[in-house]
């Protein structure tokens, strides 16, 4: 028996009466406003845009772009910030009369579609700092995302909602690089007068989020609150404690601890009220997922709402392959924030006692975890430091390093120093810890050492949040200079000296004095910094 798709409920107030014509747009479709995820996913399913798996979760393939497009990023060049953008690679620049054409063609291809999906969203959980976003689409799954990803109204709410920032989506639209000064037929396009995005030529629903990490980056500085790249947690004691790093890095996995609090996994704001998330989600990576090593997060891939990226079915039992790598390696999953058991409601947290910097370092020389001076702290901020294993590309036989300021470089708007300058003071006032964590590898490089174990990093990480390592003996890196623990629960203190884990001590010697090259290299594009944070770093 077919399934009959009922109208939304009309006794349901749920359209803004701020209506489409503040987008510029006049659909001849029908318009689905603020859609409820039951009725998202039955959409997206009635329209062929993805499939159920088992348990119930939506999955969408999203090739070929199966990761963001950094190289599609453009940010129009117009007189209100013109000198406050650190333009470059990250940011590039695209003329008003390009964003126009773009514009004026996008709202023209949204207008002729057949259905349009409208949900009005929250961006930032501190009332004095958020956004009111309006995402419009053509697709309802991507709508289910960034629901999924961002603070959602409360239903009486919605008739009043006013927009002041807009994104609007066209994933199957190309754009003409001659007509509209892109690169390629994919562009992510911030217009930061007319508070608009421009997204489309993909697919990759991670382009709806990160745009508005980026506006964010933008904006609230100069509302004098730093935008970090961080997950988040608080102790039973209210003790907050900041995750900054790189994909892979553990981010989401450390910051999901069943002894703490999850505040958020993956945006946040330091104001003088303390901390905030941007989000009303979490999008994790759940390449190899499983439930004995993840519990919480594998749990929401089971459940009806969330949303799956590229993973892989069994064609039997419609069960996630979560070791299967044949779509891409990024797979990702989408749910709300309530999906996890322990989490705070509100998003909201104090000004954090801990900051934790974390690095897979697969080189395997970093030791798995230190404490940071000041000045060791904005250096290492500022070299935002990860490495990715060898074989992921071809021809590539040894780790990559990779150096992104501020533990997020590619959604930096402003100059990397002055979100450093401002977590530097914030530090300061507040007497936070920094700590140094590498979650890479031990024993030899990636091919010959082990990644270190997940227990190990949870109890290094457990000691210094409750302040077990504050009198702990240390032994200074005489090549890094950190300052590394002798001594801690549950971990073996042979894993602690990275040095001592090398079956030839002279082979990791040589490999450090490599990564510490790579450092000082990287770390010349910051002439602006003392001298005191430059001799902060590993020495020659």
């Amino acid at each position: 028996m077919a399934i009959e798709m009922k109208p939304e409920r009309a006794d349901v107030k749920r359209e803004s009466s701020v209506g489409l014509s503040r987008q510029g747009l006049n659909p001849r479709g029908q318009v689905h406003w603020n859609l409820v995820p039951a009725e998202l996913m039955l959409a997206a399913a009635r329209r062929g845009e993805g499939e159920f798996a088992a348990m119930g979760p939506f999955v969408a393939v999203t090739t070929p772009h199966t990761g963001r497009s950094p190289n599609d990023k453009f940010v129009v060049r117009e007189p209100s910030s013109e000198k406050d953008v650190d333009w470059g690679k990250v940011n590039q620049p695209i003329s008003p009369s390009s964003y126009e054409a773009l514009l004026s063609d996008i709202r023209a291809y949204l207008n002729q579609r057949e259905e349009l999906f409208v949900e009005d969203l929250y961006c930032g959980a501190d009332p004095a700092y958020r956004l009111s976003v309006r995402y419009v689409s053509p697709n309802a799954w991507h709508m289910a995302f960034v629901r999924n990803m961002f603070i959602r109204p409360e239903t009486s709410d919605l008739p009043t909602f006013d927009p002041n920032f807009t994104v609007l989506h066209a994933p199957e639209f190309q754009a003409d690089p001659a007509k509209h000064g892109t690169r390629t037929g994919t562009f992510i396009v911030l217009n930061i007068a007319a508070r608009t995005i421009l997204i489309g030529g993909t697919r990759y629903a991670g382009e709806l989020k990160k745009s508005m990490f980026a506006v964010m980056n933008y904006l609230l500085p100069k509302q004098g609150v730093l935008a970090m790249h961080c997950s988040a947690n608080t102790g039973k004691a209210g003790d907050s404690a900041l995750f900054f790093g790189l994909s892979g890095t553990g981010k989401t996995t450390l910051s999901a601890d069943p002894e703490r609090s999850l505040i958020g996994d993956d945006e946040h704001g330091w104001s003088k009220d303390g901390i905030f998330n941007f989000e009303g989600g979490c999008y994790a990576k759940v390449i190899n997922l499983s439930a004995e090593g993840e519990p919480d997060i594998y749990r929401t891939t089971q459940m009806f709402g969330t949303i799956l990226e590229n993973v892989v079915l069994d064609a039997a039992s419609r069960q996630v392959r979560f070791e299967d790598q044949s779509i891409t390696e990024n797979t990702r999953a989408s749910y709300p924030l309530h999906y996890i058991p322990s989490h705070v409601p509100n998003g909201r947290g104090g000004h954090p006692r801990n900051v934790i910097f974390l690095t897979a370092d697969a080189f395997g020389v970093l030791p798995p975890i230190a404490r940071l001076s000041a000045e060791q702290a904005m250096y290492y901020f500022l070299s935002g430091y990860t490495a990715k294993v060898a074989g992921t590309e071809r021809g590539v036989t040894e780790p990559q390093a990779t150096f992104s300021a501020c533990f997020g470089g590619v959604f930096l708007v402003w100059h990397p120093t002055k979100y450093a300058e401002m977590l530097g003071a914030l530090l300061k006032e507040h007497g936070s810890t920094v700590w140094l964590v590498n979650t890479g590898w031990s024993g030899g490089a990636y091919g010959v050492g082990e990644r270190m174990k997940l227990g190990y990093t949870r109890a290094m990480i457990r000691a210094a949040l409750s302040g077990a390592l504050d009198r702990t003996p240390v032994a200074v890196d005489p090549k890094f200079g950190l300052a590394v623990p002798t001594e801690i629960p549950e971990v073996p203190a042979g894993v602690l000296a990275p040095r001592g884990t090398w079956a030839d001590g002279t082979a990791y010697d040589a490999q450090a004095s490599k990564l510490a090259g790579m450092f000082r290299e990287n770390f010349g594009k910051f002439e602006g910094a003392s001298e005191a944070i430059r001799n902060a770093g590993p020495k020659g």
